[in-house]
């Protein structure tokens, strides 16, 4: 329930946060209309605290009310990130295992167009919030539109890729709705009709799994790269639900003003490309790293980087691969002068092929590496390259 007390001064405040238009300004007192949902945007924005949601006590859940698996679908520039793809087709097996359906939630400007994709990649249904506001990300309109269709809805699960935007939107959302939510899964399955999200802890020494007994829905995070996408069907169609969203930016706490890149110019995203070139302490120094590009750029491949490199401020953190930078799973990786500590294993031991060069016969890296060369990766890459420069002359 919703209630509007005697400290309301009608500002007007509440109704352009509210992106649902469910508020009207009524003899200088708001007034909730029957569209709310009780997503809570009115009441974080009001200074004057005069708008309340009380809740009622439920001490038992009746659980056959939450159905379907739900994925938060993030948009990227103009494309559909690859990782809204990879938890599409985890989410249609939980699904299937639950004899439930997979929905997909779109968020943004002109966003419609990618809907032949999600539904060809799993999705039964398409919740699609459309308007030009929503052309940038902002935590506090994008949660109060998904806190709004979760409450009305009633899904069993919600998963969200393990990115910035995915990172900042989840717990937002968890925190208003009151459920829990499981950080960063590397697995996820059904066990006895309940979700089981599995994760990495104590630096990926072990493994946590985690399940939500009671309270619904029961939501996580899912890294990049750890799920496999299924092979799209063109001929499935999903059924698309349009739900109407009012957007006044005047009634954000929080304005973008210029989104600023920290990546390098034009390099490519290591979370998504085929094959990865990393670099770590044992390259020597930032001028060193040079013979990494230089490989990469005769593989067409992206650069990557251990921690350590990062740290050493050779690399930026873009390009940083392991648990705290970024999951990988590449086609090949090649690490050079990269150690292997569990921290960076955890980022890229899903790649197809794992070539090692590294002059220590010990080192962890060669226990999970298809290929390793024992040796100055200084005088081992540059042959390396040199001898691809001349095949490649050779094929054309």
């Amino acid at each position: 329930m919703i209630n509007v007390n005697e400290e309301c001064t009608g500002c007007g405040i509440c109704l352009k946060a509210c992106p649902f238009g469910a508020i009207k300004i009524v003899d200088k007192i708001a007034v909730i209309g029957e569209e709310c949902t009780l997503c809570g945007a009115c009441v974080q924005v009001c200074n004057l605290n005069a708008i309340e949601i009380k809740k009622k006590e439920i001490k038992e859940i009746d659980l056959s009310k939450y159905r379907d698996v739900w994925v938060f679908t993030e948009i990227k520039g103009d494309k559909v990130r690859s990782v809204s793809f990879e938890l599409l087709g985890k989410a249609r097996q939980l699904a299937d295992d639950l004899s439930q359906k997979v929905c997909a939630v779109l968020i943004g400007s002109d966003v419609k167009k990618f809907c032949k994709d999600l539904s060809a990649f799993g999705a039964d249904k398409i919740y699609i919030a459309e308007n030009d506001a929503l052309k940038d990300y902002y935590t506090d309109v994008y949660s109060s539109i998904l806190v709004g269709l979760i409450l009305k809805h009633n899904p069993n699960i919600v998963i969200y890729p393990a990115t910035k935007i995915g990172r900042d939107l989840a717990p937002r959302v968890a925190s208003v709705i009151e459920v829990g939510l499981t950080a960063d899964c590397t697995g996820l399955c059904i066990l006895d009709d309940k979700l089981l999200q599995s994760r990495p802890a104590f630096g990926g020494n072990i493994m946590a799994d985690i399940i939500c007994a009671e309270a619904r829905p029961q939501m996580a995070t899912v890294r990049p790269n750890v799920m496999k996408k299924n092979e799209p069907d063109y001929n499935r169609t999903a059924e698309i639900i349009e739900v109407p969203v009012k957007i006044d930016l005047q009634g954000l706490r929080v304005v973008i003003k210029e989104s600023i890149k920290t990546s390098l110019p034009d390099a490519k995203p290591i979370d998504e490309a085929d094959i990865i070139v990393s670099c770590g302490r044992g390259v020597g120094s930032k001028e060193n790293t040079k013979i990494i590009e230089e490989l990469a750029d005769v593989l067409n491949a992206a650069v990557g980087a251990s921690r350590a490199a990062v740290d050493a401020g050779w690399k930026p953190k873009s390009c940083q691969v392991g648990q705290s930078g970024t999951t990988v799973s590449p086609k090949i990786y090649i690490a050079c002068g990269i150690s292997g500590t569990i921290q960076h294993l955890v980022g890229m031991k899903g790649s197809d092929i794992i070539i090692a060069i590294n002059k220590n016969p010990e080192a962890p890296i060669f226990n999970v590496a298809n290929y390793g060369i024992i040796g100055d990766l200084n005088k081992i890459v540059p042959l390396l390259t040199e001898a691809l420069k001349k095949k490649g002359n050779l094929d054309s």
